[in-house]
């Protein structure tokens, strides 16, 4: 009889702890499921708006890479207003120096240019801008040697025909001093060589639609401005002029696309650099507008012009 109850207790036991482990005893399933959810599952992080307004002023071959960004950060930032000018990377350097701008964007390092307290400024390199010689679609070129276009450009060179295009006297189109797409272009295309006088003109647009409506016509424009055929961009020396041999070295007229700050980059000025700087804005945006990622260069430049490979 006693071994009868014995039994049982343990059965009745053993039933109890398998009922308590399906519905009762310690963490239910649900509890460790959803204690579980909550470890794995990531908060997620408030995005940060920014408010008050950036004034940036300078070259005029970034402008449309400057302002493309500004319309997409104004757009995640409604509270933001940036006011994207040219004039110039003279211009643009002058104007942050001196404190009436926050940003001033220059294609050229400050220390190029005279008059500029480059120890006061901060250098943050954006983009990289390739640059060609274009010419009036009827001059019937598109490649050119080096030393002739620097012959063309100091007017040593005055008729098309010399070059085996069209019977059409040259007309050049240049920029006035303060232009940094002059000094890039003067520097690394005609070796130096102070260019023989012609028609002076700062903006890149305009310089397209004159060169577009003159005869014979011959300028110089950032990569960026290549959307169409109004316009021939020339290849020199058998180079054309194309993204790819800029980063590789092959084509000699580049240029870092610089956004100086004095001092260092603060508040709004600072947010928007780093946004040019995003992944986003260096891989997509550059390429949409024409720009090179700095990130992509197999080759750097200094002050002095000096290329070296990375």
């Amino acid at each position: 009889m006693k071994s009868f109850k014995k039994l049982s207790l343990l059965t009745l036991f053993a039933a109890l702890m398998v009922f308590m482990a399906a519905c009762g005893g310690g963490t239910s399933s649900t509890e460790k499921t959803a204690s579980n959810t909550e470890k794995e599952t990531p908060k997620t992080e408030e995005k940060k708006e920014f408010s008050g307004s950036l004034v940036v002023s300078g070259s005029s071959a970034m402008q449309p890479l400057v302002a493309a960004a500004a319309e997409e950060f104004m757009a995640a930032n409604p509270n933001v207003d940036i006011q994207v000018n040219a004039g110039g990377s003279g211009t643009g350097l002058s104007q942050v120096a001196e404190g009436s701008v926050q940003i001033g964007n220059s294609d050229v390092f400050a220390e190029e240019k005279e008059g500029i307290p480059a120890d006061q400024l901060v250098d943050h390199k954006v983009a990289v801008v390739g640059m060609t010689a274009a010419v009036n679609p009827k001059v019937g070129i598109k490649d050119i040697k080096k030393e002739d276009l620097i012959k063309v450009f100091t007017g040593k060179i005055t008729n098309w025909k010399e070059l085996g295009g069209k019977d059409q006297k040259i007309v050049l189109v240049n920029r006035p001093d303060s232009s940094g797409t002059r000094a890039v272009f003067n520097k690394f295309a005609l070796d130096g060589a102070t260019p023989a006088e012609g028609i002076t003109e700062d903006s890149s647009n305009t310089v397209k639609k004159i060169i577009n409506e003159t005869d014979g016509a011959i300028g110089y424009l950032a990569f960026s401005y290549f959307t169409d055929d109004s316009v021939t961009p020339l290849a020199i020396d058998g180079v054309e002029p194309t993204g790819e041999n800029v980063q590789s070295g092959k084509f000699p007229v580049w240029a870092y696309e610089h956004s100086y700050t004095k001092g260092e980059a603060t508040d709004l000025a600072k947010e928007f650099i780093d946004y040019m700087m995003s992944d986003d804005i260096q891989n997509n945006l550059l390429k949409e507008q024409g720009y090179l990622p700095v990130t992509k260069m197999k080759v750097e430049r200094d002050a002095e012009g000096k290329q070296t490979k990375k």
